[in-house]
């Protein structure tokens, strides 16, 4: 098994910029920023893709397809769209902008990673539901391509910081603390390889490679606001 999963966060969309909670396919477009962070997140892979899949949010086709035109012919397929890898149905509070909703939000999020799965949003998925719909996707890419021992190439999926962040903790075993407040920036990533007995180990979260604990220090680049400000990163 020589392929890896990089599951990367779209680029920067409209409704990052306002801060809105943009959850519903299909949702807000990609910025001119959000396009060129897409774009050189392809030429700055450390490894070639092979595939590049997305879930079916416009941010995130959009987000696939400019990271697939850098590879070219070079990839053994187009960009694939999978249903069930969109961003966390957050029901009530859809296109919210206010701190309240953000800070329902979080609440319920950090629930989730403290092992509450059942939990709902008001009028959204609980997290049990996000699982349901998303680790059978990275299943089957697993079982189709990374369990083939004449496999090589990373498989890129462009999905949603909050989806991502619950998903990669649960199935690599993450620590809780670090997965809720190690938001992704857009266009960062998290890369799963695949182990033995259907299981993953989690090799880089955005810029922070293992150990990951839930002590390490929130980082942010030059200009941005803290991860916080952003809470489906």
């Amino acid at each position: 098994m020589t392929g890896r999963l990089v599951l990367v966060r779209h680029g920067q969309s409209h409704a990052n910029v306002e801060r809105r909670l943009d959850t519903r396919p299909p949702g807000a477009e990609l910025t001119d920023l959000g396009r060129d962070q897409a774009r050189t997140f392809a030429r700055t892979l450390a490894r070639p893709a092979a595939i590049v899949t997305h879930s079916i949010a416009t941010r995130a086709v959009q987000t696939a397809g400019h990271i697939a035109a850098e590879f070219g012919g070079a990839l053994s397929a187009g960009a694939m769209a999978f249903e069930g890898l969109h961003e966390v149905q957050v029901g009530e509070l859809e296109d919210r902008t206010d701190e309240a909703a953000h800070d329902e939000f979080n609440a319920v999020y950090r629930r989730w990673h403290g092992g509450e799965l059942d939990v709902a949003l008001p009028g959204g998925e609980t997290a049990q539901q996000v699982l349901d719909r998303y680790v059978p996707v990275l299943d089957q890419l697993r079982m189709r391509y990374l369990d083939d021992e004449t496999w090589h190439g990373d498989i890129v999926v462009v999905s949603h910081g909050a989806a991502i962040r619950l998903v990669s903790a649960l199935l690599a075993g993450v620590d809780s603390r670090f997965a809720v407040d190690h938001h992704l920036a857009n266009t960062e990533s998290v890369v799963l390889a695949p182990i033995t007995d259907g299981r993953w180990s989690c090799v880089q979260w955005g810029k922070l490679t293992p150990p990951f604990v839930g002590d390490a220090p929130v980082t942010t680049t030059a200009g941005d606001a803290p991860r916080s400000a952003d809470p489906m990163g």
